[in-house]
């Protein structure tokens, strides 16, 4: 019997330390639970990733700009001197054309002024037999242009524009049996009123450079042989086409958006 009861008695005590420890167990946790609770979030928030704001007007300001192209000549025709027949099948040929210019960029507005200078492209047309006319004929161009850059998509900044200004042409080596002139130099040169309209795109390589791929139809006017003594040769309405290819360097960086 007094077994019995020790044993009730050590198992109550095992009991009561089970129980303390779980009320001990308890508290500790409601304590550092009321401690955390208490004490500031000293740990600073995760940093956002930092991005530069967009860049916009691709080579703005001013600008220098230089080209070379390829062009196909057209003309409307040739005109004899009175009293001789006209030649037909007149055509113009193709060469390569050199350019640099200067201007200013705003925004979406450009504006320049280009020196073009176009090699000689010849002439055939045909009086009695098949081209049996021949000359040559060669420009140089100043145009005040004026372009509307459309936008900027990827780096890529497509445009429009027009010029107007002024063309030095110079036809020389002209040949015709029937019709003038028949005799003496044969090179003219004079100066004509001269328009352009073009398209292309300009694509960003660096915060200074373009390049520039573009389109532009180029008229230079009238242009005639030299006279005799029975008259000259007018090639009518000579104008091209003309794809180049360029560089434009500007001065001033890029500007970030506002």
């Amino acid at each position: 019997m007094d077994f019995i009861i020790g044993g009730d008695r050590k198992g109550n005590a095992v009991m009561s330390r089970l129980r303390m420890s779980a009320f001990v167990g308890v508290a500790l946790t409601q304590a550092t639970g009321a401690m955390a609770a208490d004490v500031p979030n000293i740990l600073p928030p995760p940093a956002e990733e930092w991005q530069a704001p967009p860049l916009i007007d691709p080579n703005s300001g001013w600008y220098l700009r230089g080209e070379v192209g390829y062009n196909w000549g057209r003309l409307d025709g040739a005109e004899s001197a009175f009293g001789y027949t006209d030649p037909t099948d007149s055509s113009l040929g193709d060469g390569v054309m050199f350019g640099v210019g200067a201007g200013f960029k705003s925004q979406w507005l450009r504006t320049d002024f280009t020196v073009d200078y176009s090699l000689p492209l010849k002439y055939q047309g045909t009086i009695a037999t098949l081209g049996d006319v021949t000359a040559k004929i060669s420009a140089v161009s100043g145009l005040f242009n004026g372009y509307i850059d459309l936008g900027t998509w990827y780096n890529i900044t497509p445009y429009i524009g027009a010029g107007t200004g002024a063309a030095y042409l110079r036809a020389f080596d002209y040949t015709s049996t029937l019709a003038p002139p028949f005799s003496g130099d044969t090179t003219h040169t004079q100066w004509n009123f001269s328009w352009a309209v073009m398209a292309g795109f300009g694509y960003v390589v660096t915060p200074h450079l373009m390049v520039d791929l573009g389109y532009r139809y180029i008229d230079f006017g009238d242009v005639q042989t030299a006279n005799d003594s029975f008259g000259s040769m007018t090639f009518q309405n000579v104008a091209a086409h003309e794809v180049r290819l360029g560089l434009r360097w500007s001065f001033d960086d890029l500007h970030p958006a506002q």
